[in-house]
């Protein structure tokens, strides 16, 4: 097919009803590029030749050379097919524009598949024949679920159960039966998920009513007809799966260029049954039988004990087999007369040279272009069943802007232009930019090169008739160029000079948004508003005030390249150029008006936080500023990359995992800083808690209890009482889980203008409040302060020791560490000094200028314990899981005649000191642990290479959590959990140890307490005796512990002591 001119895809934007934006997902390797390089053959992009092999869209030389798609790439497409307008009409060729967006398999880039799946209204999930519903797969169908997708299924790869798995047609049904089941059972989690959640809200507001009525019983009967829900509506879940008779699976072969939906058999075999087109739609799939007589189709009942085979197998997979059979079978060598007897019934012909070659998959990918091309399969699908913009919008508009922040103060025109899909320049202008992609200069389409694009006839003339006069006028003059020769001659010098190298000229790098128009018209030239991140129409000018910017140039997205376009209308995926310096980092709205506007960024649902983390400096320290210039250039244009300076001066870069931090420094050192880079080992986070452990040390102060500490100022001054205890591990996690309610109800006391604690303890980074802010976002539901302190408590009594924990949390004074972690400061004194977390009423203390009060002291107390479990006392890591208790604060009087607010700003550093240190030794009084960031890591091995896989994991210190045979397959999946720490190079390892046989997928699964005590030493006299005085058993968590002391530059105990000397001498010799 003719390459379609960017002119004509531009044109077919203008008509929205003929548009259909996709995105392909699926798990790593299972054939998302290959199927993409399919459908570009249709537009004459790529040779269908090379389809499935040249992987067009993946345009970084890392990605070729890897074989997996690191970075989503766009592409629009033209398509053309006959459509009857009514089922009486003649078909009419009709043309459509299909915006497509390939995105990655691997979960280190599971943030462009959330930035993929936010611009389009229609999804293509793909899944292996062979290796099924793997980890990924049910992350992308999440994806699609909470997007609100329409879903399309693609069974790649089922030549895999012909070649490889030799399976049988009637085998191979039970096995792909099986296979839409469990895909189907995914998706019915998900609704059933929500369905419980919506059951539950139901409830909650029949109870409020029945609470409301009870109080008023006059009218109870008015409130029940009024209302008219006091029966749940149960939604009906068909509609949702995957079911081949709807025509939303596709079964297919990337590779071998087929692919077949059910209604095109229907199609095929509709005059030769006599059977009805739409009849054979629902019986071609399914325990329906065709009676070879009769030719009839029967159910499961009437088979009266004959062995029939099911229609699919008979009429469908065995037609597939036969070409297998006849042009790779027997050995690859074929069968001649089979080949020759289908291509006839099928009414193909096959040109001589691919008979002659000796080359079966030609002969095999011929035969099936000709028959079942993949792209018609496929598009056909995507036009007939995926929305348009206009009928997606509709159905996804209202909801989405529900969650948006300030929802209730949207502009109504706004709100209607999107909902209604309004396209005109006078309607309102929305588009939400996804991610930032960062394009060389040279590969914009206005700066490139003429000399690439073909010269119109005009441009050629003028270019001979200028070479034609250089030419006349260098005849005319003959003795200038010996001139020139001689001049030459007499500048040359013949003194040894050292030649200058020349600093290679780094190309400037341009951001272009990556975004989707929702309504109106943009042009090249119009000026719009950038809204921040935090923006709400609420307060649509509170600081940072929404930026003003100039459009410079629109593009229409074509993989590797880019083409200008004058406008864009509603509906449309684009590119966007002139949001450099206005305040985007990752993702933005851009809106034509600030009042009323709506924040689509305030939704962004990005698929987990960037856990690997690695200090990096400059080979030449000079470079330093491109090392930095560099490095915001790369967090704008990745869309999981972060990059923090801490206080200790390092520059450390927070990426996903291995690969892409591989990528993220490939991308610094080529384009981005453009100097040699060094990283660091990577910084691997830890937590720090405590537990009750049956192998405690002696308690320090047995006369006040485990836990407790009285601690001193220097000054003798103030005497401040603390007892730590460790908290239930339920409450621990109910406040992980709900740290964005903890962000809430400190907000709501901030801005209700509350003076307590808050005040003093501010001491966060920039970068700790981007976190927190970004947590909030991430958050499912946010609790209010009354439901948070209500499900606390009820938490904290369902506990063991619920005496111990009885009306706590009306004692809560703070949490920490940065006011929302999971640690509790609790005002266990007398006099309630504290201002309480939950109350709305501050402390009443008498104020005394003349006297210092306990009272005053409390924000610095506050501030202390942020500190304190900022940093732990193990290896300077945040703590979690412990409450401390403020017994009491006394302050004894001193001679000298200071007024008591002097006094106060001299003792505030010893007070925090003094609260800090006690905090700490409260903490080492229990048994310390430290608390490893784990992976859940899902591997798939064949049983040749199970025992090496144990091998590489239990050398890693993994465990194994389940294995489990896929049923029809001789692969095992394999679930385990593997320390951060110890998962660095674990890819490549098990990748050499198996041959290439095993590929492990990491996804971060939380902290998990690492049951030893870093200072553990032997002291009963069995462990004396067994393991010696110092302990021959490794202490691993003293390991890890002295390894993050060590590159802090704290003091690693131990660590130069020479225990024996006859060991130290040398023995080279």
């Amino acid at each position: 097919m003719p390459v379609v001119s960017p002119e004509k895809l531009a044109k077919l934007q203008q008509n929205a009803d003929d548009v259909r934006n996709i995105c392909i997902l699926a798990h790593v390797d299972h054939g998302k590029t290959s199927l993409t390089d399919a459908l570009l053959a249709t537009n004459g992009i790529i040779s269908p030749k090379l389809a499935g092999k040249i992987r067009y869209l993946d345009s970084r030389p890392d990605e070729q050379l890897r074989g997996i798609t690191m970075e989503s790439s766009a592409i629009s497409l033209y398509f053309s097919m006959l459509r009857r307008s009514s089922p009486d009409a003649t078909p009419e060729a009709k043309e459509y524009l299909i915006n497509l967006i390939d995105s990655p398999g691997h979960i280190d880039f599971s943030s462009e598949v959330s930035t993929a799946s936010r611009l389009c209204d229609g999804a293509v999930v793909l899944v292996d024949a062979v290796e099924g519903v793997c980890s990924q797969t049910v992350t992308v169908l999440r994806q699609t679920w909470t997007e609100k997708l329409k879903p399309l299924l693609v069974i790649n790869k089922i030549d895999r159960l012909v070649t490889e798995l030799k399976m049988t047609p009637g085998e191979a049904y039970i096995h792909l039966s099986k296979l839409l089941e469990q895909v189907n059972a995914v998706l019915g989690s998900f609704f059933q998920g929500e369905r419980m959640e919506e059951d539950l809200n139901w409830r909650e507001r029949m109870e409020e009513r029945v609470a409301a009525a009870s109080a008023k019983e006059s009218k109870l009967a008015d409130q029940q007809t009024e209302s008219g829900e006091l029966e749940f509506q149960e939604r009906d879940d068909e509609e949702l799966y995957f079911a081949p008779e709807k025509n939303n699976v596709i079964f297919g072969s990337a590779i071998d260029g087929w692919a077949f939906t059910v209604r095109q058999f229907a199609g095929l075999y509709e005059k030769k049954l006599g059977l009805k087109r739409s009849v054979l739609e629902k019986v071609l799939w399914g325990n329906y039988y065709l009676d070879p007589k009769t030719k009839k189709v029967l159910g499961p009942k009437h088979l009266k004990g004959r062995a029939l085979k099911p229609i699919f197998v008979q009429l469908v997979l065995e037609q597939i087999w036969a070409v297998y059979s006849a042009t790779m079978g027997d050995n690859s060598k074929g069968d001649p007369v089979l080949l020759e007897k289908i291509t006839k019934s099928l009414n193909i012909t096959i040109p001589p040279h691919i008979l002659r070659s000796r080359d079966p998959r030609l002969l095999l990918t011929t035969v099936f272009s000709s028959w079942l091309p993949l792209s018609v399969a496929l598009l056909v699908s995507v036009v007939e069943s995926l929305p348009s913009p206009r009928i997606s919008q509709a159905e996804r508009i209202p909801e989405l802007l529900q969650e948006t922040p300030g929802a209730d103060h949207i502009d109504p025109k706004i709100k209607d232009a999107m909902v209604s899909f309004k396209q005109s320049s006078s309607d309102p202008m929305v588009a939400y930019v996804s991610k930032m992609v960062s394009v060389p200069e040279s590969e914009l389409p206005e700066k490139k090169r003429r000399g690439q694009q073909q010269l119109s006839p005009e441009e050629a003339r003028e270019l001979a008739r200028q070479k034609r006069a250089e030419a006349a006028r260098a005849q005319a003059n003959p003795e200038t160029d010996m001139d020139d020769l001689a001049a030459a001659f007499t500048g040359a010098s013949l003194e040894p000079t050292v030649r200058e190298v020349e600093e290679k000229q780094a190309e400037p790098e341009h951001l272009i948004g990556f975004a989707r128009i929702y309504s109106g018209t943009l042009s090249v030239g119009d000026e719009i508003y950038v809204l921040p991140p935090k923006f709400t129409p609420r307060d649509p000018h509170a600081s940072p005030e929404p930026k003003k910017t100039t459009v410079t140039a629109l593009y229409m997205l074509m993989g590797r390249n880019l083409e200008s376009l004058d406008s864009v209308p509603a509906g449309v995926v684009f590119g966007i150029r002139g949001l450099e310096g206005s305040g985007i980092l990752k993702s933005g709205t851009l809106c034509s008006q600030v009042e009323g506007a709506v924040n689509l960024a305030g939704i962004a649902n990005l698929a987990g936080r960037p856990i690997v983390r690695v200090a990096l400096e400059p080979v030449n320290p000079a470079d330093l500023d491109k090392m930095i210039k560099g490095l915001h250039l790369l967090v704008q244009a990745d869309p999981c990359a972060e990059y923090e300076q801490f206080s200790t001066g390092e520059h450390v870069l927070l990426t996903a995992g291995e690969l892409h931090l591989e990528r993220c420094l490939t991308d610094l050192r080529e384009r981005f800083a453009g100097c040699e880079i060094q990283p660091s080992a990577p910084i691997v986070p830890y937590r720090e808690t405590i537990v009750r452990s049956e192998e405690m040390r002696p308690q320090v102060n047995k006369e006040l209890g485990r836990g407790v500490v009285v601690g001193t100022t220097s000054s003798k001054q103030v005497t401040v009482t603390l007892r730590v205890r460790p908290l239930p591990t339920d409450v621990t996690d109910f406040l992980l889980k709900n740290s964005g309610g903890i962000k809430a109800l400190y907000s709501g006391r901030k801005a209700a203008g509350d003076s307590d604690a808050g005040s003093g303890e501010d001491n966060s980074t920039p970068q700790e409040k981007l976190e927190e802010d970004e947590d909030l976002t991430q958050a499912t539901k946010v609790l209010s302060p009354e439901d948070l302190a209500k499900q606390l408590q009820s938490q904290f009594d369902a506990c063991k020791e619920r005496e111990g924990w009885r009306s706590i949390v009306d004692r809560i004074v703070s949490f920490g560490p940065r006011r929302t972690g999971p640690n509790l400061l609790i005002d266990a004194t007398k006099d309630q000094y504290f201002t309480h977390a939950f109350s709305s009423t501050p402390a009443s203390n008498p104020i005394d200028d003349s006297k210092l009060q306990a009272s005053d002291l409390t924000d610095k107390v506050v501030y202390a314990f942020q500190l304190a479990t900022h940093h732990g006392p193990l290896c300077n890591e945040p703590v979690q899981g412990i409450a401390v208790f403020v017994e009491d604060i006394t302050i004894t009087e001193t001679e000298e005649d200071i007024a008591a607010r002097d006094r106060a700003g001299r003792l505030t550093g010893e007070v925090i000191k003094t609260v800090q240190q006690s905090i700490h030794k409260g903490f080492l009084d229990w048994s310390p642990r430290l608390m490893l960031a784990m992976y859940s890591c899902e591997i798939q091995a064949s049983t040749e290479v199970l025992g090496r896989v144990y091998d590489v994991l239990t050398r890693r210190r993994g465990r194994v959590q389940s294995e489990a045979m896929n049923e029809g397959t001789p692969f095992f999946t394999i679930q385990a959990l593997l320390p951060v720490a110890e998962s660095f190079g674990f890819a490549d390892d098990m990748r050499k140890r198996t041959s290439g046989a095993a590929q492990p997928q990491l996804i971060f699964a939380g902290f998990e307490v690492l049951d030893e005590d870093p200072f553990w030493v032997p002291f009963t006299e069995d462990d004396l005796e067994d393991l010696g005085e110092f302990g021959d058993r490794e202490n691993v968590a003293k390991r890890y512990m002295d390894g993050v002391r060590r590159r802090k530059g704290l003091l690693v105990e131990g660590r130069n002591v020479a225990t024996d000397a006859q060991k130290q001498k040398t023995l080279k010799r």
